[in-house]
């Protein structure tokens, strides 16, 4: 894998679930699915295999979720410039998507990067990296 890109983490909550997200304050996440959007411009696998690790410092949102989910699947867009929002924009676009407000989007004006679904949405979800690869470069 390629050291930029943007990702996003598949999870599965097997049971409602109160948490404190930081100062974000408590959210209440149902039982079902969630796609959160992420982006790492310097070390892609590092962030992912950071996301995927059991024991850590829980410092953004996602790692607050993540001690209580089961990540099913990563889908990883290596690409080098910062697409981040209109990936997430992507996701927002399925039709049963509900975004989780102000998840993981303090650093943009997007209203979340986390999205929830009742249902599955990986066949959904997976078709979206598409949009998004790096165009080949041309030969020198």
């Amino acid at each position: 894998m390629k050291n930029k890109g943007c990702y996003l983490l598949v999870l599965f909550l097997e049971r409602e679930k109160e948490l404190q997200i930081g100062k974000l304050g408590k959210f209440t996440f149902k039982r079902g699915f969630y796609c959160y959007t992420g982006s790492a411009l310097n070390n892609l696998q590092a962030r992912i295999d950071r996301h995927l690790k059991k024991s850590k410092k829980l410092h953004w949102h996602i790692d607050y979720l993540l001690s209580e989910g089961e990540v099913i699947r990563v889908i990883a867009v290596e690409i080098t410039e910062k697409i981040e929002c209109r990936l997430n924009q992507s996701v927002a676009k399925i039709a049963d998507a509900v975004p989780v407000r102000k998840f993981g989007s303090s650093d943009c004006s997007c209203f979340s990067h986390l999205h929830y679904f009742e249902q599955n949405p990986l066949s959904q979800l997976e078709v979206i990296p598409s949009h998004f690869k790096n165009p080949p470069s041309s030969p020198p």
